[in-house]
């Protein structure tokens, strides 16, 4: 359903693999989001993290609510920033979760969730540890990363906007 949206949305023309990861502007003529039925902490979070150097983009089911003319209940951003790069530009932002970080940006009562783009990593060629690495900071640089049994101790695989994207349809 997805594909068939984005394939309409793309004026029926179908994306090659080779465009993948390409930044391609649909203007509002085109996806009809009127860009007033966003609200300002979402267009905050996007803006504080581009201005930081950062891409930044409203994805999942807010853009879809807002494809069918719904009002989202929530909102999400994707970034290529890490949650550690993150937390720090917000005032009030949180680290949510311990194998799969997120960052909470809180503005009143709504919570704007902050995700990096993530790839996808077989378990075969994930780097192995020692197993005694007690917090992130010693997990640093292996992102993926299984001791000598194959279980996993931390699995946030860092990637482009075009694997996320891919991983996620």
């Amino acid at each position: 359903m997805i594909r068939k949206l984005i394939t309409r949305l793309l004026n029926g023309k179908s994306r090659s693999v080779k465009t993948l990861g390409k930044r391609v502007e649909i203007g509002r003529a085109q996806h009809q989001i009127d860009a007033s039925r966003l609200p300002n902490s979402a267009l905050t979070v996007v803006r504080t993290l581009q201005q930081a150097g950062f891409e930044a983009y409203i994805v999942g089911g807010a853009v879809r609510d807002l494809l069918l003319g719904l009002k989202p209940k929530d909102f999400d951003v994707a970034t290529n920033a890490t949650p550690e790069q993150v937390k720090p530009l917000f005032r009030r932002a949180f680290l949510i979760g311990r194998r799969f970080r997120i960052v909470h940006v809180m503005f009143g009562r709504e919570i704007i969730e902050v995700s990096t783009f993530r790839a996808t990593l077989e378990a075969q060629t994930s780097p192995t540890v020692d197993g005694d690495e007690r917090n992130t900071h010693e997990l640093a640089g292996k992102h993926h990363a299984v001791d000598a049994s194959g279980r996993v101790l931390r699995d946030n695989v860092w990637g482009p906007q075009d694997q996320d994207a891919a991983r996620r349809d």
